[in-house]
């Protein structure tokens, strides 16, 4: 039987911290199930979750129908939020966290358009919050030693770096290409993550130069969200990296989609594949080794613990925004796209 949030705190060691109260607001994400399930079996969190639409899909935890009602969960309210609410509905739920001195993790994209994304880092850095982007993929060890490797030389000067982040039409959650509530399509939804790592090693990039089609899925995509894209980044090295941000995976495909970096250097090339531990078969893909989800939420409960940033930050998920909008303003003028230093 569930127990309210709260009800089980009096059982704790009482060497042990508190439980941590989190609400994670909506299920309109699909991390949602995974972010749940992960939260509800730490012994150090008392969960609730707020469904506002009636998904009713993520089960097995202790579920109110709006957010006040998430807000209000308990006396002193939440310690801090995760937002897997539709990108639109980010920025109200993050500024209404930095109100109430409640400690974010959201979903990325962080907003959908970057004066929403500035005003949502500037309102929590005022407030003494942590805000941190949900980049899981910043936590695969094939990613940590794409950054170890640039970082200590052993890939020498880098010169060029291909990315692909390709998946389904998404499916079930029919905002994620209604351009309204996601922001735009393929560009959106599969930019930021490869953005995120490349951010990670080379930093912010001068200019932004992208192209989009909706020749995959034009029958099932919302009215103008685009279903590919490839967006180039350009830096001030010279150094050009490229992304290919399409919904490209077949429908009957037994995963989602993938993540892919090529990195090549004046000293050797790496390639990484963030999800490339699994059992295959026909039809089957059953993944196995490091829970990405679970190292980011492992990253961010340490960092309300101890009331400092964690990576990715806001700012992190502030300037992958920032290369989102330059290729969408690409796509519609043409022409690269230069950024702001």
């Amino acid at each position: 039987m569930l127990n309210a949030p709260g009800q089980d705190a009096a059982n704790a060691p009482t060497d042990a911290p508190a439980p941590l109260r989190v609400a994670l607001m909506s299920c309109a994400h699909t991390h949602a199930f995974s972010y749940a399930a992960l939260l509800e079996a730490r012994a150090d969190v008392d969960l609730v979750v707020a469904d506002p639409d009636g998904y009713g899909d993520v089960r097995g935890v202790w579920v109110v129908g709006s957010y006040q009602d998430a807000w209000e969960a308990w006396p002193e309210g939440p310690d801090a939020i995760v937002v897997t609410s539709a990108n639109a509905h980010h920025r109200e739920l993050v500024l209404e966290a930095a109100r109430r001195g409640v400690h974010v993790l959201c979903e990325k994209p962080l907003a959908t358009t970057v004066a929403d994304a500035e005003e949502m880092v500037a309102h929590c850095r005022e407030a003494g919050v942590v805000l941190m982007t949900a980049f899981p993929v910043h936590f695969s060890p094939a990613v940590q030693a794409l950054r170890a490797a640039v970082a200590d030389g052993t890939l020498g000067e880098i010169v060029g770096l291909t990315g692909t982040n390709n998946g389904k039409l998404p499916a079930g959650r029919d905002w994620f290409t209604d351009v309204e509530l996601a922001g735009g399509g393929s560009l959106v939804d599969h930019t930021v993550h490869l953005a995120e790592i490349l951010d990670s090693v080379l930093g912010e990039p001068e200019s932004v130069h992208a192209v989009s089609n909706r020749i995959l899925y034009a029958d099932r995509a919302g009215e103008g969200a685009e279903t590919g894209g490839l967006v180039t980044l350009t830096y001030a090295s010279g150094v050009v990296a490229t992304i290919d941000c399409s919904w490209s995976m077949p429908a009957d495909a037994p995963t989602w989609g993938g993540l892919t970096l090529q990195a090549l250097g004046t000293g050797g090339q790496l390639q990484i594949d963030a999800f490339a531990q699994h059992v295959g078969g026909p039809g089957q893909w059953l993944p196995y080794g490091t829970d990405l989800d679970a190292l980011l939420l492992d990253a961010f409960l340490a960092a309300v613990r101890a009331g400092e940033a964690a990576e990715p930050t806001g700012e992190v998920g502030l300037r992958t925004v920032r290369v989102v909008a330059a290729a969408q303003e690409s796509v519609r003028t043409g022409q690269p796209v230069a950024l702001a230093g």
